[in-house]
């Protein structure tokens, strides 16, 4: 019987071994082919050859608001103001990397209509970069304008940009843009960026022979900012040493059709805008503060047509000039107090028309869950505006917003 044994064990033990030693295999294999995961900013993928990398992102903006305005019944919106998906990697080499962005929330996308495109795609460029200082740009993307326009709308202290982004930043534009990057953290440091585009904004593709130009020169006296601390708002690092940038850009758009250059209402006849930006940025131990100034003119911001019922039409370029102050402080305890200050005012000849100077107020506090990614927003905003014939409009909303993304 012993011997019966030692022989079945002899013909079965080795049949064990191989069945554990093939499933072990199998299941290694299985684990090699798929890709590697990793959970930084976003949910990112990397083939195991490492021959491509996908990230994917998300980001919502839910928020109410309740309007006190002269001259108008009290009033409430509740809505999704931004929703985002982003997809961004390399392909092929990690020096050619690919961003796309699309929006989904109606205030993105704009209102449909007959024979103009949907506004769904925010971002879609490809990046060269063949080394640390350089980077080449193809495609649609934000242009290098002013500081908080660059900035994410995710990463924003207060819920929305200023009065004066709102009417004289420089948007997204289809084109080409270099960047000379000369980047450290202890010592003085600076970029340089440049485009050429299109200067008719996003989604365009008529054809014509008009052109933007755009320069910037950003400075950082004291090394730059802690996980690139200068393009998200408020000191949520808490930069152990002062840091500061400064930042300078111009921008000509030839020819515009469009009253805000990239975007906004059909002027009826083209004209060359001319924008101006300088900033400034300082962090230290929690505390944050911004000056911003913004222009754009032209020489003839007013456009006419007449209309088939022979009546005369006119449409303004938007031009004139603005100041942003914000200042902040976030506790330990990640909540955060914001305050900003905004004055816009307009060229005389359109003051004269009656478009009004404005002053705006703002007082924030936020609550920082997930840094940027996710956090609770509150904001009251008062603003006033001025008229050449005397008429003063006093204007008030009170907003919470939460957002959350990866």
């Amino acid at each position: 019987m012993k011997n019966v044994i030692l022989f079945l064990s002899f013909l079965i033990l080795p049949q064990i071994y191989y069945a554990q030693e093939a499933k072990k295999n199998e299941e290694e294999f299985k684990i090699a082919a798929l890709p590697y995961y990793s959970y930084g900013k976003g949910l990112g993928m990397t083939s195991p050859d490492s021959l491509f990398q996908l990230n994917i992102r998300f980001r919502m903006q839910n928020r109410v608001t309740y309007f006190q305005n002269d001259h108008e019944s009290n009033t409430y919106e509740a809505q999704i103001r931004r929703l985002r998906l982003r997809l961004d990697g390399y392909v092929g080499d990690p020096r050619f990397q690919y961003a796309l962005q699309l929006s989904f929330a109606p205030g993105d996308v704009g209102d449909l209509e007959d024979g103009e495109n949907l506004n769904i795609i925010r971002d879609a460029v490809i990046t060269y970069k063949p080394n640390k200082h350089w980077s080449f740009l193809f495609g649609q993307t934000k242009l290098p304008g002013n500081r908080q326009r660059v900035n994410s709308s995710g990463s924003l202290q207060l819920t929305d940009r200023s009065i004066n982004n709102a009417r004289f930043n420089i948007d997204r534009d289809f084109g080409l843009q270099a960047y000379y990057l000369h980047e450290e953290k202890e010592l003085f440091s600076y970029n340089i960026k440049t485009a050429i585009s299109s200067g008719k904004g996003r989604n365009w593709d008529q054809k014509d022979n008009h052109f933007a130009l755009t320069g910037k020169i950003e400075l950082f006296p004291w090394g730059t900012f802690t996980h690139g601390g200068e393009y998200f708002e408020g000191d949520i690092k808490r930069e152990s040493k002062p840091k500061l940038m400064l930042s300078a850009v111009w921008h000509k758009n030839y020819s515009a059709t469009l009253d805000k250059g990239q975007q906004g209402a059909e002027l009826f006849e083209p004209r060359d805008l001319q924008s101006i930006f300088v900033d400034a940025i300082a962090k230290y131990n929690g505390w944050a503060g911004m000056i911003s100034y913004m222009r754009r003119s032209t020489d003839r911001p007013i456009t006419h047509s007449t209309s088939d019922e022979n009546t005369q039409l006119s449409q303004m370029a938007a031009v004139g000039h603005g100041l942003d102050y914000q200042l902040s402080y976030t506790f330990l305890n990640h909540y955060e107090l914001i305050g900003r200050y905004s004055v816009q005012k307009v060229p005389t000849s359109l003051y004269q028309l009656n478009t009004p100077n404005i002053q705006q107020y703002s007082l924030g506090i936020t609550k920082y869950i997930w840094e940027h990614a996710f956090k609770i927003q509150g904001e009251v905003t008062y603003d006033k505006s001025q008229y050449i014939n005397g008429l003063t409009n006093n204007n008030l909303y009170f907003r919470f917003q939460v957002e959350i993304g990866i």
